[in-house]
């Protein structure tokens, strides 16, 4: 086995013993690779691998991505904010999204989303730590804005995705986790069809699948480090 092989199994394996400790069961979340700054040759040994699932948050990098890789059966998650004139190339090439934080991005995807193609995906982002610094609707605002995006057309509303800030403390990893939980239990009591908890990377994984994760995104304990910076891929 090659060294992604390697570590998406090590991932898996932490994935599986926290769903045991949490007494969910077999297969609780499902692990997004997070291949953004990667190239496609990695994505293809990913494969290989049996990850079909795999998330980016850099639009013309994502896209050079899906046309080297359409041969594969592959499953595409955006991942982070969504600029509006970002919106057409997402709506029609990937099947999830996980990062709507505003009423207009979800509206424009769904004016946007081809009709050929099934609803898009969509979480909304939630800012759980209160950080200036991290995008997300504040966690009082969360419920209010899953009910619009689940009233328009060609999306279908999943759930909550937040990026807490790093911590080492698992206490404090926890509660944060807990809080968008418990925001996804409030709005299934409103009525809402939702059924996914887009929560935990690398480092805490483990505190977001105790506190009910159904999907992990990780990048750098597969992949490695970043090839570049957000700012050097925006240029």
């Amino acid at each position: 086995m090659g060294a992604i092989a390697d570590a998406l199994q090590a991932c898996r394996e932490r994935i599986e013993s926290t769903c045991a400790e949490a007494g969910r069961g077999t297969g609780c979340a499902r692990l997004i690779a997070v291949s953004k700054t990667f190239p496609a040759a990695d994505i293809r040994a990913a494969h290989a691998a049996g990850q079909t699932a795999f998330g980016e948050s850099y639009v013309q990098e994502a896209q050079e991505k899906l046309d080297a890789l359409a041969d594969l059966a592959l499953e595409w998650h955006f991942i982070g904010p969504i600029q509006s004139n970002k919106t057409r190339p997402i709506a029609s090439r990937f099947d999830w999204v996980h990062g709507i934080e505003r009423e207009k991005i979800a509206r424009r995807l769904a004016e946007q989303r081809p009709p050929e193609l099934p609803p898009l995906n969509v979480c909304v982002q939630v800012n759980v730590s209160g950080e200036a610094s991290k995008h997300g609707v504040a966690p009082e605002q969360a419920v209010a804005l899953a009910r619009a995006v689940a009233a328009l057309p060609r999306l279908r509303a999943r759930g909550f995705m937040a990026i807490p800030e790093a911590t080492g403390d698992p206490a404090r990893q926890r509660a944060r986790f807990r809080l968008l939980a418990e925001l996804l239990a409030e709005a299934r009591r409103a009525g809402l069809d939702l059924d996914t908890l887009s929560m935990g990377m690398s480092d805490d994984l483990e505190a977001a699948i105790l506190e009910g994760a159904t999907m992990v995104r990780v990048g750098g304990a597969i992949f490695g480090a970043r090839r570049y910076t957000t700012k050097e891929a925006e240029t």
